[in-house]
């Protein structure tokens, strides 16, 4: 049984339907700030890393927020796969307790990245041939940028009011910062539409960047004045990107490939109970989405995939929590190769739904 769905835009769905479609059309690979859902990609990653099926003919453009950035971190290392499971024997492994405080979670993440991004390794993962990362985090400004809770919880506030009634309210409290390698900044960060700035990726700041994107706000202390970066609090990238803003692959004939954990897109962090905020219909066109069926998730421990949530639920009592996200990946393995059939057999075309 095939546990995926696969949705393409507009642009995507007519060059899969008219069989012209093979993975060498795409020019980037989305992760979004999906906290531990990401878990459910990893086998889908792991088989496109092992596979290399892409970045064949030119360099592909990793880029994500928060969790999506941690993975895609393992994929730049010269010993991706190994990496990779470092990072999932880390992130699954660690336990948090009641007495926990934001500057001790920010401990524990930065154990986690130090698990798996060795600092020997991140010359050789800058000048990787076949990818190229962006890392998206957020620069927090105004009362955001407070590590002072009450302060920063005032501050969300304001911007969550602000944000219903127009979502560019958020960069009054958050700014975009793009951490790229390669020759040049990422096209997308050049369109005009782009609000932000970007910053090369090096040796000394890729540890820190990858950290701050992931330092989810009230729950994680801010990263402070990240190197060769603008001065600042630097916090979880999802805050203005949590799922798809933005068209990663702008240029004619060139597809983003997106693995979700789920059918709704959310722009924002923010935008999750706004049911109505959807990412703009054009940078759909040329996307390739891909996610775990409704019966998939049935399927996982407490039918559900696994999320932040758990951390509370399993407190008291993290041994199940590891062994439910343990299962998690252990189902999710086959992803990847059951996505690779449909498109080596031509079965894509007839289970592909227009996004």
């Amino acid at each position: 049984m095939n546990h995926l769905r696969i949705k393409a835009g507009k642009l995507a769905y007519d060059m899969i339907m008219d069989g012209g479609f093979n993975l060498d059309a795409v020019s980037a690979f989305f992760a979004p700030a999906a906290g531990p859902r990401w878990l459910v990609a990893s086998g889908f990653d792991l088989t496109m890393m092992e596979r290399r099926v892409l970045g064949r003919k030119r360099p592909v453009l990793l880029v994500g927020a928060s969790a999506g950035a941690w993975r895609f971190a393992a994929w730049m290392q010269p010993e991706p796969r190994k990496s990779y499971h470092a990072l999932m024997d880390a992130y699954i492994g660690m336990i948090y307790r009641r007495t926990d405080t934001p500057k001790t979670v920010l401990q524990s993440l930065i154990d986690i990245i130090n698990a798996y991004l060795e600092d020997d390794a991140l010359p050789f993962a800058l000048e990787n041939k076949r990818y190229r990362l962006a890392v998206i985090t957020a620069r927090s400004r105004n009362l955001v940028g407070s590590e002072r809770h009450l302060i920063q919880q005032i501050g969300l506030g304001l911007c969550y009011l602000l944000n219903i009634f127009d979502r560019s309210f958020i960069f009054h409290f958050a700014e975009r910062i793009v951490f790229y390698n390669g020759p040049k900044p990422p096209a997308f960060c050049l369109a005009e539409d782009f609000q932000g700035r970007f910053v090369p990726l090096s040796e000394v700041n890729f540890k820190s960047t990858v950290l701050a994107s992931g330092a989810i706000p009230l729950v994680v202390a801010g990263v402070q004045n990240i190197y060769e970066a603008p001065y600042g609090v630097y916090r979880d990238g999802g805050l203005t990107d949590y799922h798809l803003t933005l068209n990663y692959a702008p240029r004619d004939g060139e597809l983003t490939l997106f693995f979700h954990h789920q059918e709704r897109i959310i722009p924002g962090w923010l935008d999750k109970r706004l049911t109505r905020r959807r990412p703009p219909e054009a940078i759909l066109d040329n996307v390739l989405m891909v996610f775990p069926s409704e019966d998939f998730v049935a399927k996982l421990p407490c039918n559900k995939v696994p999320d932040r949530d758990d951390f509370k639920i399993y407190i008291d009592d993290p041994a199940t929590r590891i062994r439910n996200w343990q299962k998690a990946v252990e189902l999710s393995a086959p992803l990847g190769e059951q996505f690779l059939d449909l498109l080596e057999n031509g079965g894509i075309r007839d289970v592909l739904e227009r996004l």
